[in-house]
């Protein structure tokens, strides 16, 4: 439980030390650009992470199976929209070459989700299994 207020805390203050560096980058397209796609992703990352509760963990493991919010659309929300953030920062700091870092990190998170779902599927099998059928990554 400490660790989910930890990451939560982190969190929200990368998103206030971003948030007063604002105003020290005149706005251009690219930077447009890259806020229309890091506020929407950060505040749908804060959703799915408040949606996901007590079931939140940083090593897998299946204490609940969260189906509702965003979680009865994508099974992964955090990790959807915390890569769309980062690559709205990339893009508003224009520095779009970094997105190559994604090179890296997806395969990673990939990774990382046939852990949980496996780890998911052996905990609650058939519903797990027809709660994957129905959502998208």
């Amino acid at each position: 439980m400490k660790m989910n207020y930890l990451t939560m805390a982190f969190i929200v203050a990368l998103a206030v030390l971003f948030a007063f560096n604002l105003q020290r980058f005149p706005l251009n397209v690219t930077r447009a650009v890259g806020l229309g796609i890091a506020i929407p992703s950060f505040l749908l990352f804060l959703l799915a992470r408040l949606q996901l509760g007590r079931a939140f963990s940083v090593k897998a493991k299946a204490t609940t199976l969260v189906t509702t919010g965003l979680y009865s659309r994508i099974r992964n929300p955090i990790y959807v929209f915390g890569v769309l953030m980062v690559a709205g920062v990339m893009i508003w700091a224009n520095r779009p070459w970094f997105l190559l870092v994604y090179i890296v990190i997806i395969p990673l998170q990939i990774f990382r989700v046939r852990k949980e779902e496996q780890v998911l599927e052996d905990k609650f099998g058939a519903a797990y299994v027809e709660y994957k059928r129905r959502t998208w990554f």
